[in-house]
C-alpha cells in the first residue's frame, strides 16, 4: 500500500494521468470559452439579465439530463461517455465560432449554451465516478485534491487565455475545439477497472437512487447542502463583466485576469492541501471556509478598486477549494461503486450546475437590486447558511479525518 501522506501518489497511476489530462484540457478550453462567451454577452447586449439568461442556458439542460447521465454511468461505459461529452463541447465550441464569424442572433449564443450543459451533463458524472477505476481506494483523496488543483490549473489559464482573445472570440472558439479532440485521444487510452457492477431494472426507483442515497447519507447531504446554497448565494464571477466596465473600468485583459483570480487562489489552496497531511477536523475546516467565502464575496462586492477586488476573488477562491476537496472526498469515500454515477449526478445537480443557477440569480438580483446589492445580499445569504448547517447537522461539527470513514453502503 502506497503511503497515505504521498503528495504524489495518485500521480503515480498512468491511467489517472490520462483521466487528469484529458479533463485539464478540456477544462481550459471550456473556461477560455465561457469566458469569452461572458464578455461577447455583455458587450452585445449591455444587460445584467442576458448574462443570467446565459447561466439559465446552460443549467437547463443539466437539471433535466444528470440523473438519466448518472444511471447511464452506472450502466454503461463511463469512458465512452466522458468521449462522448467531449465531443458534444466540441459541436459547441463549432457553433459559437460561427456565430460569432457571421455575427448571429445572440439567441443562437444561448442555443449553443444549452448544448454545452448537454455535455456538462454527461461529463460530470462519467469524470467523476471514473477516478475510482483508475486509482487504488487508499489514494482517493489525494486524487480528488490533485483533480480539484487541476480544474484551477484550467480556471487559471482559461480565463487569461479567454481575456487575450476576447477581441477574436472565434479564435478562442476553435482553439477549444482542437483541445477536445486532443482530449479524446487521451481518454481513448484509458484502461480503467471492470466496475463489477450488477444489472439494476430500468425503473424510475433506479433512477432516484442516487437522490435517495444523498439524503439519507447525513455528512453527504450536509456538505451538499452548504455547498449549494453558499455557490447559489454567493457566485459573484457571472457579473464579472459588468463590474470591470461600470466600476473597475478594465477591458478584457483585466476582465480575463480577475476572472482567473478566484482559481489561482483555489489553485495555491489546492497544493497547500496536497502537501499536508489530512485534516483532523474536515467538518469545521468546511463550515470555516464557507464563512471565509461569504466574507470574501461582500468585500468584492463592496470594493472599487482593481486590485482589492482582485484580492477578494483570490481568497474567495482558496476558501472555495477547501470545500470542494472535502466534499469530493467524503463523495468518493462514502458511495458504493455501483451507485457512484448516481451520486455523482446528484452532486452535478445541486452543487456543480448551481454555477449556472447562480449566475441566473445573479443576474436577475443584480437587475433588481444593483450590482453591489446584488453581490453582498449574496454573500450575507451565504453567511446565514454556515449557521444554519452548524446547528442543523452538529455530526459534521465533530467530523473525524477523511481517511478513517467508512463507506456507508
Amino acid at each position: 500500500m502506497q503511503d497515505a501522506h504521498d503528495p504524489y501518489a495518485a500521480l503515480r497511476h498512468r491511467d489517472y494521468c490520462l483521466l487528469l489530462s484529458s479533463n485539464v484540457l478540456a477544462a481550459i478550453g471550456g473556461e477560455a470559452q465561457f469566458t469569452v462567451v461572458e464578455w461577447e454577452i455583455f458587450k452585445r447586449t449591455n444587460s445584467y439579465e442576458m448574462m443570467g439568461y446565459g447561466g439559465l442556458a446552460q443549467f437547463l439542460p443539466l437539471l433535466l439530463l444528470a440523473l438519466p447521465a448518472g444511471q447511464a454511468a452506472d450502466r454503461f461505459s463511463r469512458k465512452g461517455m466522458l468521449m462522448l461529452a467531449h465531443l458534444t463541447m466540441a459541436l459547441t465550441s463549432l457553433g459559437l465560432a460561427l456565430v460569432s464569424i457571421f455575427e448571429g442572433p445572440v439567441l443562437l449564443i444561448f442555443v449553443f449554451l444549452a448544448l454545452a450543459g448537454v455535455s456538462r451533463a454527461l461529463g460530470m458524472p462519467a469524470r467523476s465516478s471514473l477516478i475510482p477505476l483508475v486509482v487504488g481506494p487508499e489514494t482517493l483523496g489525494n486524487a480528488v485534491t490533485w483533480s480539484s488543483s487541476g480544474w484551477q490549473v484550467a480556471a487559471v489559464t482559461g480565463p487569461t487565455i479567454g481575456g487575450f482573445l476576447a477581441y477574436e472570440p472565434a479564435a478562442a472558439y476553435f482553439g477549444t475545439v482542437a483541445a477536445l479532440f486532443v482530449c479524446i485521444v487521451l481518454a481513448l487510452g484509458m484502461r480503467p477497472r471492470d466496475a463489477g457492477r450488477a444489472p439494476e431494472p430500468r425503473s424510475l426507483g433506479a433512477l432516484l437512487a442516487g437522490i435517495r442515497f444523498v439524503w439519507r447519507t447525513e455528512l453527504l447531504l450536509a456538505a451538499i447542502t452548504l455547498d449549494l446554497f453558499a455557490v447559489l448565494l454567493g457566485g459573484c464571477t457571472a457579473l464579472l463583466p459588468a463590474f470591470c466596465k461600470e466600476i473597475l473600468f478594465v477591458g478584457e485583459t483585466g476582465f480575463g485576469v480577475l476572472r482567473a483570480a478566484p482559481a489561482i487562489g483555489a489553485f495555491v489552496m489546492a497544493m497547500l492541501l496536497a502537501h499536508r497531511p489530512p485534516l483532523k477536523s474536515p467538518g469545521r475546516a468546511l463550515l470555516w471556509s464557507v464563512v471565509g467565502f461569504g466574507l470574501a464575496t461582500i468585500g468584492f462586492g463592496l470594493s472599487d478598486h482593481v486590485y482589492l477586488s482582485f484580492a477578494m476573488l483570490f481568497f474567495i477562491g482558496a476558501f472555495d477549494n477547501i470545500s470542494v476537496v472535502i466534499r469530493g472526498t467524503l463523495m468518493q469515500i462514502l458511495t458504493p461503486d455501483e451507485m457512484r454515477g448516481r451520486v455523482a449526478a446528484v452532486n452535478s445537480v445541486f452543487i456543480s450546475s448551481t454555477n449556472q443557477l447562480g449566475a441566473f440569480e445573479s443576474g436577475i438580483t443584480a437587475h433588481w437590486f444593483t450590482l453591489i446589492g446584488s453581490v453582498v445580499i449574496g454573500g450575507c445569504g451565504t453567511l446565514l447558511v454556515v449557521v444554519f448547517a452548524a446547528v442543523h447537522w452538529p455530526r459534521l461539527r465533530r467530523l473525524d479525518p477523511l481517511h478513517t470513514l467508512k463507506n456507508e453502503a
